[in-house]
């Protein structure tokens, strides 16, 4: 007899996005309270990326350029992201928004080059 062994797949983090149907459109704090306890206090790249509805390696060049801060974890090196810190980059984001829309609207958005004289 003959066996015929054959790896299974492993299901990777990621295939768990496809269960939170338009997760990425409410904020975190519109999250019920078991959706806040599944996730805990830090994220995976994966969560990231849902929550910004980013490609995963959007989100890992995000953590890897450092403009989101993570840090990473156990033996494999896994990159985490805390919950706060993730809020306090959406913030920024919204207000670098609203600063560069202001500044398109003012007066001086149009000036070329300011000269002192």
């Amino acid at each position: 007899m003959v066996w015929a062994w054959a790896p299974q797949r492993r299901k990777l983090s990621t295939m768990r996005l496809r269960t939170r149907a338009l997760a990425h459109n409410r904020s975190m704090n519109e999250k019920s309270g078991a959706e806040l306890n599944a996730l805990g206090r830090f994220l995976t790249i994966a969560d990231i990326a849902e929550i910004l509805n980013v490609s995963i390696s959007q989100a890992y060049a995000l953590v890897r350029t450092c403009e989101l801060p993570a840090i990473k974890v156990g033996g494999g090196g896994h990159w985490r992201v805390e919950r706060v810190v993730l809020e306090s980059y959406i913030e920024a984001k919204y207000e670098e928004s609203r600063r560069r829309s202001l500044w398109i609207q003012s007066d001086f958005g149009n000036v070329s080059e300011i000269t002192l004289g």
